[in-house]
């Protein structure tokens, strides 16, 4: 299970990724990123209501039929945004991470 700490700052960018394709609602949003994370990572239910009502009020997504949301084109680049940034934060990470089966980490971590 991945930490709630190490995952918070791109909740939003997972329940918008979920939002490209069509419009959806709590429950299933919630669902959806438990499956697609393989059970690692369960967003609890004020985090991800938390998330609803910020993204709205920023115009990110829309409400309609009572507790369904649909991506707006605004929330798009902010999505885009946090793409590019992953990618960075991904670069920046990995020169820090050694692996169980590199030489590296036998000589850093075997004391």
């Amino acid at each position: 299970m991945i930490s709630s700490d190490v995952i918070r700052g791109y909740n939003d960018t997972m329940i918008l990724y979920l939002l490209l394709d069509e419009p959806s609602y709590g429950y299933e949003i919630s669902k959806k990123i438990r499956e697609l994370s393989n059970d690692k990572y369960v967003i609890k239910e004020t985090t991800l209501y938390s998330a609803f009502k910020r993204m709205e009020s920023n115009g990110y997504i829309a409400a309609f039929l009572g507790s369904d949301y649909k991506i707006t084109e605004e929330g798009k680049k902010p999505y885009r945004e946090k793409c590019k940034e992953w990618e960075i934060t991904k670069e920046v990470i990995e020169k820090f991470i050694v692996r169980e089966n590199d030489h590296e980490y036998n000589q850093k971590l075997s004391w």
